[in-house]
């Protein structure tokens, strides 16, 4: 019987106020409602979707570490790591399974800060600007990588 393919959906710095923090920018869905709403795509996928938050830099890499050979890829929100981690950026890029990332807002029509993402060229796709429907769509751009 064929293992049922499992992806880590990984939310950095902050976004577990979703649904309270800056709601004009991030909209008013929480963090658990978005995982559960990925939850059940995935379920409709044939998938397993693990879902994990931190706001430590440290406690990031080391579920990104993790997730090689553990889990087939990841949808991952790096938040405000997203413009100055190179240490996210290099655990990324030394695991072997897909990163797809993704933001709720559209970071390249925000703060001049926020236009670049350092993780960009080490994940196989970006989203951003579409609010919560666009972990969905990192999802399913993840699902065409594994």
């Amino acid at each position: 019987m064929a293992r049922m393919k499992a992806v880590l959906l990984l939310n950095g710095p902050n976004l577990n106020l979703l649904g309270k923090r800056n709601p004009d920018v991030y909209g008013t869905k929480t963090l658990a409602e978005i995982e559960r709403m990925v939850h059940e795509h995935a379920r409709e996928k044939g998938c397993a979707c693990i879902c994990r938050q931190s706001n430590h830099e440290g406690e990031l890499i080391d579920m990104i570490h993790a997730a090689d050979g553990s889990y087939q890829g990841i949808v991952y929100n790096p938040g405000a790591h997203a413009h100055y981690s190179y240490a996210i950026r290099d655990a990324i890029e030394a695991v072997s399974i897909p990163v797809v990332e993704v933001h709720i807002s559209d970071i390249h029509a925000r703060e001049a800060f926020r236009a670049i993402s350092v993780i960009e060229d080490v994940c196989v796709a970006s989203v951003c600007g579409k609010g919560p429907q666009g972990y969905i769509e990192a999802f399913d751009m993840l699902l065409e990588f594994m």
